[in-house]
């Protein structure tokens, strides 16, 4: 009879970092049935965007053939599958069935084999091979996977998918921010070669090589990659799987758009070029979801990479199977790879089942399983060989093989995930045995001092004072509780534990006893034991770890993912935020003891005056005379003060002198902003450049000072990571925060876009298609021969070739004010005549200004706003004037977009582009339609607070568990997220996760007041448009 055991705990021992997680909550169901070892593939994220496919005639052009074609690796003819009758052929559990939506996005049926589980991954090779022929119909026809609306998408590996967060900024119809994320950065793995043109110069009178047609391509209408380049790009990773299939699996996308994107990226394009001028080739994702696929792509593509190098490592060494290479290619994460890849790996300690292996006993364990009779184990031993001299060993070894087996075997993973995904699994943490030694040396030593480390990791046990006694199911654990453990964890604080129901270990054993792992033909009882050992042995040595170390690795990963989401988010709204134009401001950076540092700034952001005053010492009334003679004399009515050390006590002396009228005739307000990032910026390598004479301290107050007059000019300066938004920064992958970070800049820095002739250069350089080298070209060429008079120009500048020019240009800005004041200034002499470089060849490029250099609209569309124009009866001269407004909308009145496009011949996308150009009024700017910093005249205390009282104020930064809000008295209060409702939030954010973001104005209710530990509760009334 079987004993049941106490509830089985599996203590971790090591939390390895892995390039992707392991899903271990899918269930059984038809759609699945694929005989090899592999985590349960994520599930599908939903589209941001639904794509409906019209029935639309006519496709688009595939891209024109590379003249350098990169190598292509030659496939490994792979061997066929041999069946293997050793292992019985038993049939699949019955599981719950799974929705219909989520059925369709699983993996094809696949009949299954009666081959051993060890032959892993030779049935996708089949499913690969059946489907190579009709590839190319299924990629031009193929319809978006379903997804279940309320299904959580389970996103897979590093690739920080963003949850379900698609914010856009609608500024107007035509103009909707087209998406906020994305990143610029270069593609990880595979990519064809770049073109090298034969002994000839590019020119810019001929079109890109390059550069795909977009003409023929619509919303819902598929644009296919030629089969051989299809076939070309599956070649290049050499792997099992279709990478297009896969991907489109993976990220919920149609198999056409996955190819477009893949061909888009392969091209050099940037998100922010492909989401505003590529719209019809991506069905109208937006940048969010473009980067979503990029990343998963880039994944895969290092995964296959990875692959290919642990085959080469393998074969050197001499272990390569053609099975084991079939398993190998078969992996689908990197998780999966490692699993399959380690015992072979040289080094490596040999695992038991190997050693039992190499001993020969492989043949008994088959024969155990496939004719027990036949088996007599006595005839093994060899007295004398260790590890045979006796039938206790010989039984040992076998058991060892079979529970490798075990663990192994595709089919058994599956059912116990199935079990784990029934069962209450539950995860806990408690104090580790090491803190709680320390902790009771420190009451021992009581009154006598202690070294500085030793107080701070005493500290550090009581921050953790909610986790020291954690207990919660897997399924309901938060990301920040999450993150919150793993940082214990490391820091030797916490022990952490995955525990499983002792009813989980009674089922498997029964379900492989009697089921999957039950002999041919009857067994004796003592062969009968050593399978059931066998089955305890692998589930409690091999199973209940490995399940361990993916359920934490799977919740990391999407902890990390959600934490990067909200940094994303965070980052995009601060730098989004209105800047205030049209008046002098006074930046103050407080201090105590060293005094507060004042910048006065011009309405242009020029330096015109900087000092120190000494708020808080006895001589305060002189220093509030010299302060009031520097903002009358400089007609200075802003006053921007830094959020650091002093902070209260200067905005209460502003605040007094403002009460007292001390700066009559000038009607003065100030506002707090955060000075996160300022000091480090103060001595960066760009301030010294920038303000080369100044000191470091007054270098804090000009930034403090710019922030507000133009945050995201000033902001791009200093480290994203530096500006003091989001939680647990340090706790995820730092590569993946920056190239989340970095994408989001380059983002919000172009479809902004940047005045080319006034910008600096740190700005400049984050444009989509520039860099570092490119920005100081572009400003080496403005200093040398004045402004640029159009965006012909750039192409005379070094380093700007037809793709880069193509990225950049629709992002950068002419304008006729800024123009015309730089113009006004005496030119410098160029150094040399202003020729397009090349061997031989010159290009005649304009010098006259051309009116649409001032808007959104791309030069490649230049000839059709000129017959639209011409269509409508307006001029280039007439753009944004309501005269020329109100033609294009009688236009477009009469004649519908898709009308009009068809007659211009070009896409709808590209028209409603140039219209938003045409109407929109000079200098237009889309972030007026966001909030700008507040201003006020007076202070309110904490201890002035009531509860119950009603208060609006300004979210100040956004984490996984609520949003701080400051309601100017000098603490931020927390809206925890149970208080953010649907109810309480406009429709159009209530599919954000939290909903809020930093700079929007809420309006709030005083829950709590906790004066003595300064926290403030409040609840969320509505949020202020």
């Amino acid at each position: 009879m079987m004993r049941r055991p106490r509830t089985t705990t599996a203590k971790v021992v090591e939390n390895r970092d892995t390039d992707s997680d392991v899903s271990f909550s899918q269930t059984v169901s038809s759609d699945e049935e694929i005989d090899e070892w592999r985590p349960a593939e994520p599930k599908p994220k939903a589209p941001s965007r639904a794509a409906k496919a019209p029935a639309a005639a006519g496709e688009k052009k595939a891209p024109a053939k590379r003249t350098a074609k990169p190598k292509e690796p030659k496939a490994p003819k792979l061997p066929k599958a041999p069946k293997e009758p050793k292992v019985p052929k038993v049939p699949k559990p019955r599981a719950p069935r799974k929705p219909a939506a989520e059925r369709k996005t699983q993996a094809p049926k696949v009949l299954k084999d009666s081959g051993a589980a060890v032959l892993a991954g030779a049935k996708r090779k089949r499913i690969d091979e059946g489907k190579k022929d009709d590839k190319a119909a299924e990629i031009k026809g193929a319809k978006q996977p379903d997804c279940p609306e309320g299904g959580k998408a389970e996103e897979s590996g590093p690739s920080i998918r963003m949850k379900e967060e698609r914010v856009s900024f609608i500024v107007s119809d035509g103009h909707q921010a087209d998406g906020w994320a994305g990143e610029g950065s270069s593609l990880a793995g595979f990519r064809a070669k770049k073109e090298e043109v034969e002994e000839e110069d590019f020119t810019f009178d001929e079109p890109s090589q390059k550069k795909q047609k977009t003409g023929g391509a619509c919303l819902g209408r598929p644009t296919a990659l030629a089969s051989s380049e299809a076939h070309t790009l599956r070649n290049e990773l050499n792997m099992s799987w279709d990478l297009i299939e896969l991907l489109s699996t993976l990220t919920c996308v149609e198999r056409w758009v996955c190819v477009n994107i893949i061909g888009l990226l392969r091209e050099e394009n940037t998100v922010p070029f492909m989401v505003r001028y590529r719209k019809d080739m991506i069905n109208h994702m937006d940048a969010d979801a473009v980067r979503d696929v990029q990343l998963i792509y880039e994944e895969l593509c290092s995964l296959a990479k990875k692959t290919q190098s642990v085959v080469q490592t393998l074969t050197k060494d001499g272990v390569l199977t053609a099975e084991l290479e079939q398993n190998l290619r078969s992996c689908r994460s990197a998780d999966e790879l490692d699993h399959v890849s380690s015992p072979y790996k040289k080094g490596s300690k040999l695992t038991k089942a190997r050693r039992a292996k190499a001993l020969g006993l492989e043949a008994a364990a088959s024969a155990l399983m496939d004719s027990p009779h036949t088996l007599d184990l006595k005839a093994w031993v060899k007295p004398g060989t260790e590890g045979l001299s006796s039938v206790e060993e010989v039984v040992t070894g076998v058991e060892h093989i079979l529970a490798d087996m075990i663990a192994k075997d595709p089919e058994t993973l599956t059912y116990v995930k199935t079990l784990c995904e029934n069962s209450f699994v539950t995860i806990q943490s408690s104090v580790s045995k090491s803190a709680l030694k320390e902790k009771e040396q420190e009451k021992s030593v009581e009154g006598h001092k202690k070294p500085g480390a030793q107080q701070n990791k005493i500290k550090d046990i009581d921050k953790f004072h909610l986790y020291v006694d954690f207990t919660c199911n897997i399924q309901r654990i938060q990301p920040h509780q999450t993150l919150a453990i793993n940082r214990g964890e490391n820091l030797k604080i916490l022990t952490v534990k995955v525990n499983f129901p002792d009813r989980l270990k009674s089922d498997f054993t029964w379900w492989c006893i009697n089921n999957r792992w039950r002999p041919r033909t009857l067994a004796k009882e003592e062969l009968s034991t050593i399978i059931k050992n066998a089955v305890e042995d692998s589930y409690k040595r091999l199973i209940l770890p490995f399940l361990t170390r993916s359920y934490r690795i799977k919740l990391t990963s999407a902890a990390e993912k959600e934490s990067i989401a909200m940094f994303v988010r965070n980052l995009r709204q601060r730098l989004l935020v209105c800047p205030v134009r049209g008046c002098v401001i006074m930046g103050v950076d407080p201090g105590f003891r060293h005094g507060c540092k004042l910048a006065v700034l011009s309405p242009t952001s020029q330096i015109l005056h900087t000092d120190v005053v000494y708020l808080h010492n006895k001589g305060q009334p002189r220093e509030a005379e010299k302060l009031r003679h520097l903002m009358t004399k400089y007609s200075c009515a802003k006053v921007v003060i830094g959020n650091g050390t002093a902070c209260r006590e200067t905005e209460s002396v502003f605040a007094d002198l403002i009460s007292r009228r001390c700066f009559h005739p000038l009607d003065v307000s100030y506002c707090i902003t955060s000075e996160a990032g300022a000091s480090i910026y103060s001595v960066s390598p760009e301030a010294v450049k920038e303000m080369p004479d100044m000191d470091p301290n007054h270098r804090s107050a000009v930034s403090i000072g710019r922030r507000v007059q133009d945050p995201l000019a000033e902001l791009v300066k200093i480290d994203p990571k530096h500006i003091g938004i989001g939680t647990y920064q340090h706790d995820v992958s730092a590569g993946a925060l920056k190239a989340a970070l970095d994408g989001v800049v380059q983002e919000c820095v172009s479809f902004v876009g940047v005045d080319i002739n006034i910008c600096s250069e740190t700005l400049m350089r984050h444009v989509a298609g520039l860099n570092a080298g490119r920005a100081r070209n572009i400003a080496e060429w403005r200093e040398q021969n004045g402004p640029f008079n159009n965006r012909e120009q750039l192409k005379l500048v070094k380093g700007l070739g037809p793709k880069t020019y193509q990225q950049c240009t629709g992002f950068i800005r002419i304008n006729p004010q800024t123009l015309h004041s730089a113009k006004s200034s005496p030119p410098p002499v160029p150094e040399k005549p202003p020729a397009k470089k090349g061997k031989g060849k010159t290009t005649n490029i304009p010098t006259s200004f051309n009116p649409l250099d001032q808007t959104c609209i791309h030069p490649e569309s230049y000839h059709v706003a000129q017959r639209f124009l011409a269509l409508v009866g307006g001029t280039a001269d007439q753009i944004g004037s309501p005269g020329l407004r109100r033609c294009v909308d009688s236009k477009v009145r009469t004649s519908s977009v898709e009308e009009l496009a068809k007659t211009l011949d070009t896409t709808p996308e590209t028209l409603k582009l140039i219209i938003d150009g045409l109407t929109q009024p000079p200098g237009f700017d889309i972030r007026q339609n966001f909030g700008q910093a507040d201003f006020k005249r007076g202070i309110v205390s904490m201890s002035d607070l009531q509860v119950g009282a009603v208060l609006t104020g300004r979210v100040d930064n956004t984490t996984l568990f609520g949003a701080f809000v400051d309601i100017g008295v000098g603490r931020a209060g927390l809206i925890h997220k149970s208080n953010i409702t649907l109810d309480k939030l406009p429709a159009s954010q209530r599919r954000r996760s939290l909903a809020l973001g930093p700079g929007e104005r809420v309006e709030v209710r005083v829950l709590n007041v906790d004066l003595q530990r300064g926290r403030i509760g409040l609840d969320l009334i509505r949020i202020l448009q």
